[in-house]
Parts: C-alpha cells; structure tokens; sequence
C-alpha cells in the first residue's frame, strides 16, 4: 500500500482521515488546514495526481519517482523540496543500511515520498499530533520533526561504526589476518555515511537562514539551530571516525611488514643455523675421513708393496692419520667450522 498515512489538519489537530487522495483535496479546500500525505514507494499515477493538485514541479517528481538522489534542497516558488538520506545501523551484519526520503512542503501541504523503512514516520506524527499548538505553525513544523528524527536515527549508527573502530584497534596488535579487510570494509560505510549527511548541514543552514519566498516562523528558529548543532557534531564525529580508519590503516601495514621482517629474520636465523650444522658435520666427516683414507691405502693385500714389509710403516700409517686429523682440525677450528 503506497499511501501510508493521509490526514488533513486544522489547528494542529486531526479533523480528517481521507480513504482516497481525492477526498483529501476536497476536504482541504473545504476546511483551509493543512494536508500531510504519507506515501511509500508511489506509482507514477499517484505522485502525478498529488503533483498536479499541489503544482510540484516535475523535476521534483522525476526525483521522487527515480530515487538514488544525494541529500539536498531546492526551492521551486513557494514550494521547498528537500531529500534526505535517513540510515540505520544492521548490528549482525556490521554495516549501514541507507534509506531515502523525498519531501515537498507548500503553504498548506507536506508530502513524505518514503523509499525505505528508515526513518520512522509514524513516530514522527505521533509526536506532532501529541503537540497540537506545534504542529499549528504548519508544514514547516513537520519539516523540522522529520529532520530532527533522521539527524537522531543518525545517533545510533554512530554508536555502533565507534564501537566497530573500537573493535578494530583492539585487534591491530592482536594478530587477526582479517583485520587490514575490515579496516577498508568500515572506511567504506563511514565515507558513504560522510556523503548521506554532509550535505545536511548546509540544508540547515539554509532553512534556518530563509528566502524571500520561504522564511521559517520564529519559533521554528531554536528548535532548528538545535537540530544544526547536532548535524555538526555529528559530521566533526564522523571527520574523526574517518583519520581514525586511515591511522589504523597505517598501523595495520606497519604492524604487517614487521611480522614479515620477523619472520624473514626468523627463516635467516633458521638457515644460518643449518649451515651451521651442516658445517660440523662436513667438517667432522672430513677428519674421519682422512685415516679411513690411509687405512683402507694400507688395508689393500696386494704382494707387491714396499711398506708391507718396513719396520717403521705401522707407525707412520698412525702417526699420518693422527697428523691429518690434526692439520684438518685445525683448518676447520681456525675458519670456526667446529
């Protein structure tokens, strides 16, 4: 059902519940209050009857129908047509869920073209209808509601994207792979909420100022400037969120490169203590191997060999392995093989 809520009001106070759009221009112009007509996700027929009987301007129909619009305002003559990026926060999904809102205020008439959940608008009327004398002062008034409860739906995805950064520098220097990914993952929700509510501040700023066409009634101005003054702690907030995520970001490369120094450094001390080792070794296997060489020389049975039968040839097979043995010790001890 693309018609929400549709009310007419005089003097701030419900007098009508209309079945149908028509009803609602009739009893308008019969009972000279103002019209306030909910719609969700409208079909191009609905949003072109509201447009011809309330005269909106057809690039603001295009928008409203089209949607994907960036936060903004424009006047067309005495009617104000603002869009508003209204967000929640998905807590098991740890991301932001980002609505739109298209609103068309005129001396008697509001029309919320809603194509989202977020915000909720029926909170909204119920707190207008709860302050009559409020409400009175016209469609400026729910302008200023419906701005109010995006900028404080805002609150809470600021909460938790804090509470994610939070998470994220606890696990900087705690050795979690995955925390490099869910740095850039939330510094891509933080600049697309950046970009939702940078624009409102100077929206704010505008309304509060006035035109000559369009000036707010004074007891608009405080509650307004009050609303301003939230949506611009809310975007020095979110400024911090963002040098926070970039110093992050720095820290996690810088904490990766010295894990993979370490771990070079580590694999270097390994190799080096194998080679190490393998130098013992080779160096013990030499000195073996000399006398095993001079014994297995003189191990040989052949008839003919002149040391066979010489008196001093056993102590010079010995003493040849002792001194090589020695002179190998030696060169393997002075190069610090051993």
């Amino acid at each position: 059902m693309t018609i929400v809520d549709n009310a007419v009001y005089v003097d701030g106070r419900r007098t009508a519940d209309p079945e149908g759009l028509e009803e609602t221009y009739f009893l308008l112009r019969q009972r000279e209050g103002m019209a306030w007509i909910g719609l969700y996700r409208p079909d191009a027929e609905e949003l072109r009857s509201v447009a011809g009987e309330f005269g909106l301007s057809a690039l603001a129909v295009e928008d409203a129908l089209t949607g994907h619009q960036r936060a903004k305002l424009d006047y067309y003559g005495e009617i104000l047509f603002v869009v508003l990026r209204p967000a929640r926060y998905l807590d098991a999904e740890e991301k932001v869920d980002f609505g739109e809102i298209h609103i068309c205020i005129g001396p008697d008439f509001v029309i919320t073209v809603r194509h989202a959940e977020s915000p909720d608008l029926h909170k909204v009327r119920q707190r207008m209808e709860s302050q009559p004398e409020f409400l009175a002062l016209g469609p400026d008034a729910v302008l200023y509601a419906i701005l109010d409860q995006v900028v404080d739906e805002y609150e809470p995805v600021a909460a938790g994207l804090e509470n994610d950064i939070d998470e994220i520098e606890d696990g900087l220097f705690g050795g979690d792979p995955e925390v490099s990914r869910r740095i850039y993952e939330l510094s891509r929700q933080v600049i697309m909420f950046q970009r939702a509510t940078g624009p409102l501040t100077g929206i704010l700023q505008t309304l509060a100022a006035g035109t000559p066409d369009h000036s707010l009634a004074p007891e608009l101005v405080d509650p307004l400037r009050d609303v301003l003054d939230h949506a611009l702690r809310l975007a020095e907030r979110i400024n911090s969120f963002r040098a926070l995520l970039q110093n992050a970001l720095m820290v996690s490369a810088t904490v990766v490169a010295q894990r993979q120094n370490d771990e070079m450094r580590r694999l270097t001390e390994s190799s080096f203590a194998q080679n190490e080792q393998v130098k013992r070794i080779s160096s013990w296997a030499a000195i073996l191997f000399a006398p095993t060489l001079v014994g297995t020389i003189y191990g040989m049975n052949f008839r003919v060999m002149p040391e066979l039968e010489w008196v001093l040839g056993y102590p010079m097979a010995l003493g040849l392995m002792v001194g090589m043995g020695l002179v190998l010790y030696w060169t393997f001890k002075h190069n610090k093989w051993i």
